[in-house]
């Protein structure tokens, strides 16, 4: 086992025993599970030399011994799929996975794997400060006899995610999955804790709905910096995975520049639908609703109405409510899911739907709209026009959030983790 910190500095001879230079960094290979050692960096007067790691015989606190006596004194370049230990990872931020936040490097552990040195571990504990600063055996003992324990902590480096983006595994995408499968608030949390720039790095390696669903549950001035620093396609791309109600409260939240040229590249469809939510008062139900529901036509059976599910899986994660409309598109009823399941296949929904659904306008303040919600214990609310057009629907989320000041409303679970449905006929 050896610490960088133990390594850098140290003496580099040749096979004779005489010195060359100093460590001035050790390099490894991203890309394999424990990134193996690839070469060395070596200071000699002032200059930085590399030397092939099969040119090292060993490297200890001691220092490092070469096998050979003729170096190549050419300028060292870093190759793209290698990084620099001590230039692009020593001290720098990274994420722990497990325990889902933001911590710096304070050493990083190399251990021998099947016969060479590879990167294992990164050191974010204390002792890794006493170790760089030599005081680590002094303050041990010192410790002992106080009956105190020097805190260590060491995050394997399947567990960790570079963020920084001067750091060239972040630029070459690590094939660390761990940020993708993190809960959205998780993300958001380490997210919260990077700099501007480094937040666009880490946003810039998810897939459009991870970085939507993360996006999602930030604050709005933070969304906003995110999607002002993004490439104007990319912004695009991912507004259009979110709820249109989220879009649309985050579009209008931009630059008008930047408001223009996203909707601009945007589907047109849902450019649209972005469109009309902002022309809502955002203390209405239009202004909270979203516009993605099903409803289905009164004549289906109830065997046709879960086809109809079916079809609409991909975008309808989480359905409770089946809404029923007319020709016109007007509300005329709605039925739970467990309706539709313990239905009759060949039975009509129009012959077991609930005739009378309530429902609000889109003009409703969002006060109603919580008081309907809390007085029928729905899981969400029906908006209409005033001709009676389904025009939307309020989750019981979005509705408790009007109740909640800001710095609340993360916390809240998201009852409708991805879009509810489509709006169809």
């Amino acid at each position: 086992m050896l610490y960088l910190s133990q390594a850098i500095g140290r003496p580099v001879r040749d096979q004779h025993g005489e010195p060359i230079g100093t460590v001035a960094d050790l390099i490894v290979a991203i890309g394999d599970r424990y990134p193996p050692v690839t070469g060395i960096v070596v200071k000699n007067n002032g200059r930085e030399i590399f030397l092939h790691w099969k040119s090292v015989t060993s490297l200890d606190p001691t220092g490092a011994l070469l096998g050979t006596s003729a170096i190549d004194i050419s300028k060292f370049h870093q190759r793209p799929n290698e990084i620099r230990l001590k230039q692009d990872l020593m001290d720098r931020q990274i994420v722990d996975i497990d325990g889902r936040k933001v911590v710096r490097v304070n050493d990083l552990r190399l251990d021998e794997v099947e016969g060479s040195l590879h990167l294992v571990a990164v050191d974010v504990g204390t002792s890794g400060l006493l170790r760089r600063l030599g005081i680590e055996g002094p303050w041990r003992t010192i410790a002992r006899g106080l009956h105190r324990a020097v805190p260590e902590r060491y995050i394997d480096w399947e567990d960790v995610d570079p963020v920084e983006r001067t750091i060239a595994s972040v630029k070459l995408r690590v094939p660390h999955k761990g940020l993708a499968e993190l809960h959205p608030a998780d993300l958001a949390t380490i997210i919260d804790q990077l700099s501007r720039n480094d937040r666009v790095g880490l946003i810039q390696s998810l897939d459009d709905e991870a970085a939507a669903d993360a996006i999602g549950e930030m604050e709005p001035e933070a969304q906003v910096d995110i999607l002002e620093d993004l490439e104007p396609e990319r912004a695009a791309d991912i507004l259009e995975e979110m709820d249109p109600d989220e879009a649309a409260d985050l579009v209008a939240d931009l630059s008008e520049e930047s408001r223009e040229e996203i909707l601009g590249l945007m589907e047109k469809d849902e450019a649209e639908e972005v469109q009309e939510l902002m022309e809502y008062d955002e203390e209405t139900a239009g202004g909270i609703m979203t516009t993605e529901f099903v409803a289905v036509p009164a004549t289906l059976t109830a065997a046709e109405t879960i086809d109809r599910l079916r079809e609409l899986e991909p975008n309808a994660e989480t359905i409770y409510y089946v809404y029923v409309t007319d020709a016109d598109d007007r509300l005329v009823g709605v039925l739970s899911l467990r309706d539709l399941i313990v239905a009759k296949p060949d039975r009509v929904i129009a012959d077991f739907m609930f005739d009378e659904p309530v429902a609000v306008t889109t003009g409703a303040s969002q006060e109603e709209v919580t008081d309907i919600v809390a007085r029928y214990n729905l899981l969400a609310v029906p908006v209409v026009d005033e001709q009676g057009k389904l025009e939307g629907i309020v989750t019981v989320d979005d509705a408790i959030d009007t109740l909640l000041p800001q710095a609340s409303r993360r916390r809240m679970p998201r009852l409708f983790s991805r879009s509810a449905g489509e709006s169809n006929q």
